[in-house]
């Protein structure tokens, strides 16, 4: 069944047909509240939440986007207001991070933290991912979560951002180039 065909069937009031809509798009939920919290146990309860949010809204959902994007739009706003609540901005440093997890973080990033890798992290490289991204900056996890979460295409990403295309790819790229130059000082041999 496609996802419209799914939406229909738990709005007539199939409800069971929502873990069918949800399961694809379990893991990259996940990954988008590991990005702003940073901590594998505060993701999970986020992502449920965000899952209980998005049935109960699902009868507003327009169907002007992909469920995908909506769910992650939702996710997005729901860990932003859950940093605003706690009054905090979670920021650890990139080189005490690589002093004490050195060859667990040489691990994950020869992964290339790829959203469709077929293997699943287990539960410390979700630790470490989560605190890997939390040593960014907010904008520059935004735009590294619309691009490898998302997946995203640049003119979506300056839709998105609303900003222009040569605004995002310069976002991008200096995000990538400061997360890799200091992942670069850590491992020498990195590509």
């Amino acid at each position: 069944m496609d996802e419209r065909a799914l939406i229909q069937d738990i709005l007539t009031g199939n409800t069971e047909a929502f873990a069918d809509l949800i399961r694809p798009h379990q893991r990259r939920v996940r990954l988008a509240c590991l990005v702003w919290l940073g901590q594998s146990e505060e993701a999970d309860d986020a992502a449920q939440d965000v899952f209980l949010k998005a049935f109960q809204s699902l009868s507003r959902f327009k169907q002007e986007s992909s469920f995908l994007t909506w769910i992650l739009r939702i996710a997005d706003n729901h860990c932003r207001d859950l940093l605003r609540a706690r009054g905090r901005r979670r920021t650890e440093s990139l080189d005490a991070l690589f002093a004490e997890q050195g060859d667990a973080m040489e691990h994950l990033i020869n992964r290339r933290l790829k959203v469709s890798d077929p293997i699943p992290y287990d539960k410390k490289e979700w630790e470490l991912l989560g605190r890997l991204f939390t040593a960014l900056s907010e904008d520059e996890r935004e735009i590294i979560l619309l691009s490898e979460v998302e997946e995203l295409s640049y003119p979506a990403m300056a839709d998105r951002l609303h900003c222009t295309l040569d605004a995002v790819k310069g976002r991008l790229k200096r995000a990538r180039q400061n997360l890799l130059e200091k992942c670069r000082l850590q491992f020498p041999d990195l590509p």
